[in-house]
């Protein structure tokens, strides 16, 4: 082989190497909370989103939600304002988990992602004061369960439903609670709802800052976590080493 064309051959092999990902395996999204997160259809935008970031066959999702929960039905260590009560309603995320470690079985997981879509029962339950401690508790749990402490967290703050604090007196103490953690670290983020429950919701009907999201909403919300979650996976990946 001549000498001009071994060097093009090696600088090609050298190109390919250095663009490959920096791990391999699937990457593994996890999607739970209470009714905003039991409404989406991760099918509908969700999954499209990031299998056409990183491929059909190289994504994991896991979806465990059930509407008018408090974040105690995930938290194991959760206690209330004055710090009497212990938690034993923690069967949510065991079930969550059982989910998420048969999908895992035998698989090479490249990068996990907490999506979170909760609070509306804590805010209604005067719960917010505890709500910031037991939200970083749950993803220390999870990232222990995991045996893991790069996971990303994306959180959906809680919506404008209810801004005057008169029905859930709680509301926005439960979103500055959310904030306050999404920007606690640099592998956590969160998705602004505002605008999501305007419009017809799943059952036909016109909405306006409605607790729930508007059909549309939930499409738009899928879209708005896995954008989330992409742009988290890619600031690692694509970070020179």
């Amino acid at each position: 082989m001549r000498p001009q064309r071994l060097f093009f051959c090696l600088l090609s092999v050298f190109f390919l190497s250095t663009c490959q990902p920096a791990s391999s395996g699937k990457h593994l999204f996890i999607l739970s909370g209470q009714s905003n997160m039991a409404r989406l259809d991760p099918n509908r935008t969700f999954i499209p989103t990031v299998a056409d970031a990183f491929g059909a066959e190289d994504i994991i999702v896991v979806k465990s939600a059930q509407g008018g929960q408090p974040i105690k039905r995930w938290y194991r260590d959760w206690k209330n304002t004055d710090q009497t009560i212990k938690n034993t309603e923690y069967d949510l995320y065991d079930s969550l988990m059982v989910k998420v470690n048969n999908a895992i079985l035998e698989e090479e997981i490249a990068s996990v992602t907490f999506l979170w879509m909760q609070g509306e029962r804590d805010a209604r339950q005067s719960w917010g004061e505890v709500y910031e401690e037991s939200l970083h508790g749950l993803y220390q749990q999870l990232s222990a369960d995991l045996g893991r402490d790069d996971i990303y967290f994306v959180i959906g703050r809680l919506s404008d439903f209810d801004m005057g604090n008169e029905r859930y007196p709680h509301w926005t103490k439960v979103r500055e609670a959310q904030v306050s953690v999404a920007n606690s670290s640099p592998n956590f983020s969160w998705i602004n709802t505002d605008d999501l429950n305007d419009g017809i919701n799943q059952q036909g009907k016109e909405i306006k800052n409605d607790l729930h999201l508007s059909e549309v909403g939930y499409a738009e919300l899928g879209r708005r976590f896995a954008e989330a979650a992409i742009e988290k996976i890619q600031e690692v990946r694509d970070t020179p080493e």
